[in-house]
């Protein structure tokens, strides 16, 4: 099927990822998404690795967008910038807090011209307030949102040892909050008729999602709740072919150290004074999970294994890279992969989409556009002479595309 945004025009000015997400995402449920690039290119257009004439970092998140290229500097290349926002159901960016003002493409700009589009802005810490001029990537933001801190309760190794998360959480759980807030404000605008103004914050964001919130805001002690300690760490265990499993469940918590007891059929260990209270079970937990790991491995199989686990209600998970979760009989059957071309006689594996439709597939995704290739159609559907584009070209309020990259040889 097209998919259910079909109709909606996506004007997008972001890049690298919280904004490429977010409209990318609009992008797979139909909306037309045309990426407006600067010169210079979005830094990730040519990130390693780069196996292609482009990143597959970059396709990942522009794949089937149509791309033009303007330098914002040339007040022709703004008048083609606002044309493009007149048309526009929704517009993405994720620049610095009044970055696009400046332009004269900020939202009371554009809603004089256009008052139904719905404008969304992400950035770090939102477009007002003591820290609006903050730079924000995703590591700084999440060691600002407690995130990073959360994470460092689960090592022992020396502080200097560790490096933060390699994934970019807060861009991409921003990302998505812009989806459903543009989502929600299309609801309204389907009863007012008029579209409105979304400020997402990275920092507001991750706060927002922390399940644990509650026990961090209200300055609880969990080293004085050992009820609670552990409630939600779960172990990791070796299966009996040898690899390495995750348990959802606690060996610590109150709740859920009896779902272990029943899995193993060994009540009797609620009994044991090593065991019989949480601080307990944590003074004594390497004893603990090697009673645990033992009976794991008179096991024959991973199977029969989880089976039992799952008797008693303890979900059971093997740690994977993501090649190997995608070479799984569940990825075949989800179509969790898809391929894209590289544009340089190769294709990029993407993950596929999260959801299913019962009207239909939603269309394979398209191929990542190079800068610029669209210039002439958008300038044309937008209503220019071909004498006017011509102009554009040469004064280079429009930037011609640039050519492939020689794809990389890597033998």
């Amino acid at each position: 099927m097209p998919g259910p945004l079909t109709g909606l025009k996506v004007i997008d000015f972001s890049r690298v990822l919280a904004g490429p997400l977010c409209s990318r995402t609009l992008l797979d449920l139909g909306a037309d998404v045309t990426k407006v690039e600067p010169p210079a290119a979005d830094v990730t257009r040519f990130s390693a690795p780069t196996d292609g004439a482009m990143s597959g970092y970059y396709a990942q998140q522009n794949a089937g967008k149509r791309n033009i290229s303007l330098d914002l500097n040339i007040p022709k290349a703004r008048d083609i910038a606002l044309r493009l926002c007149d048309t526009a159901d929704i517009i993405v960016e994720n620049f610095r807090a009044g970055a696009l003002a400046s332009f004269g493409l900020d939202y009371t700009s554009i809603a004089e011209r256009n008052p139904k589009a719905i404008y969304v802005s992400i950035t770090g810490y939102g477009q007002d307030g003591p820290w609006r001029s903050r730079m924000a990537y995703a590591p700084t933001v999440q060691a600002e949102a407690g995130f990073t801190a959360n994470s460092l309760d689960h090592y022992s190794e020396a502080l200097s040892a560790l490096r933060t998360d390699s994934l970019s959480h807060a861009d991409v759980y921003a990302g998505m909050q812009g989806v459903i807030a543009v989502l929600a404000a299309l609801h309204e605008r389907e009863k007012t008729g008029v579209g409105q103004y979304i400020d997402v914050a990275m920092a507001a964001t991750l706060m927002a999602v922390n399940e644990k919130a509650h026990i961090q805001l209200g300055g609880l002690d969990l080293e004085d709740e050992p009820s609670v300690l552990g409630a939600t760490d779960c172990p990791f265990f070796k299966a009996p072919d040898g690899s390495d499993i995750v348990v959802a469940s606690s060996l610590i918590g109150s709740l859920t150290f009896r779902f272990f007891l029943a899995a193993m059929r060994r009540g009797d260990l609620a009994k044991d004074p090593r065991f019989a209270t949480a601080a307990n079970r944590k003074s004594n937990f390497d004893a603990l999970h090697k009673i645990v790991q033992t009976w794991i491995n008179s096991f024959s199989n991973k199977e029969a294994l989880d089976a039992q686990f799952d008797e008693a209600k303890i979900a059971m998970g093997e740690i994977r890279n993501l090649a190997e979760l995608a070479d799984t009989d569940w990825a075949d059957y989800w179509g969790a992969t898809q391929e894209v071309s590289d544009r340089a006689g190769g294709s990029y594996t993407l993950p596929g989409r999260p959801w299913k439709f019962s009207a239909g597939e939603l269309k394979p995704l398209g191929d990542p556009a190079f800068q610029g290739e669209h210039n002439r159609a958008i300038c044309e559907e937008l209503g220019f002479e071909d004498s006017e584009i011509i102009e554009f070209e040469e004064i280079g309020a429009v930037t011609s595309p640039r050519p492939p990259s020689p794809k990389i040889d890597t033998k």
